[in-house]
């Protein structure tokens, strides 16, 4: 069960890490912003791969095919999700913004399924009610349904990715073998992000490179993201080559009560009642996702 309060700790830090890349859409721009998670966390994932081998030092990972093919699948995934992620959050604010890319909760449950992850009754059950829970939170209001549709379709499109992602990282950390799950799960964060920077910074040499410099501008505020950024992914990692990715998304969830209280205090979101009440609806679903 030590899944659980990995898979509690790396949502909670999830959270912290997208309000700081909020504050970088601006000068950044999304291509950028999503850059600073990337290029920014890879040395702090290039010191935790570093000590985690030195702690096992006849650990000798599978770095095959299979492995590659599965890090670039799950690196693409999450480089659209994220950029996805953050328009959302632009159109609807930080706290909604989280909740409709939570929607990839029962996806990736799907896909694990496909893959050979097999969840009980009670799980799937979990899935389920946090599924309806987001849904409800994620509803838009009249006043704002055009905005609040498109948010909610960008949302959808950033569940799936990260849904495909999460599934994507579970094989690649599987595939090396070894019985290490952290050390497993480390190398296949510094390979993921590697590939994601590379892309991104190839990109935007080429059509934007206006939000390339400005994401070289803003180094100091972007290494705290990015710390931020691979203290969350280094527990996700860990977490998903613990556990089928299903119940991970789903416990990993516990981030959109979070996400509303730093929306409340930090941009003066105020969250209805209806917004309340389904995330207790949330947590239930949480509970039951990890417990059953």
């Amino acid at each position: 069960m030590l899944w659980i309060p990995v898979t509690i700790a790396a949502a909670c830090l999830q959270t912290g890490r997208n309000a700081l890349q909020r504050d970088l859409i601006g000068p950044a721009g999304l291509a950028g912003a999503t850059l600073v998670r990337f290029l920014f966390g890879l040395p702090f994932a290039l010191a935790l791969a570093a000590a985690a081998l030195s702690f096992a030092p006849g650990y000798r990972p599978h770095l095959e095919a299979e492995f590659w093919i599965a890090c670039a699948a799950g690196a693409a995934a999450q480089v659209a999700a994220t950029a996805a992620l953050l328009a959302a959050m632009r159109r609807a604010g930080f706290a909604l913004g989280t909740v409709f890319q939570l929607s990839g909760i029962p996806l990736a449950g799907l896909i694990g399924l496909a893959l050979g992850d097999r969840l009980s009754p009670w799980r799937w059950l979990g899935l389920g009610l946090t599924c309806a829970a987001l849904a409800v939170l994620a509803w838009p209001r009249r006043e704002r349904q055009a905005g609040g549709a498109l948010a909610a379709l960008m949302g959808l499109a950033a569940g799936l990715g990260f849904a495909v992602a999460a599934n994507a990282y579970r094989q690649a950390a599987l595939g090396l073998g070894g019985g290490h799950a952290f050390v497993a799960a480390q190398i296949t964060l510094v390979s993921v992000q590697g590939l994601q920077s590379a892309v991104l910074i190839a990109g935007l040499a080429a059509f934007d490179r206006p939000a390339l410099a400005a994401v070289v501008r803003s180094w100091r505020a972007s290494l705290g993201a990015g710390a931020l950024a691979t203290a969350a992914s280094s527990l996700w990692f860990t977490a998903f080559a613990l556990a089928p990715a299903g119940p991970v998304r789903a416990v990993g969830a516990i981030e959109a009560p979070v996400a509303a209280a730093i929306g409340r205090h930090r941009f003066a979101e105020r969250p209805s009642v209806r917004q309340l009440l389904a995330s207790a609806a949330v947590l239930a679903g949480v509970c039951l996702a990890a417990l059953g």
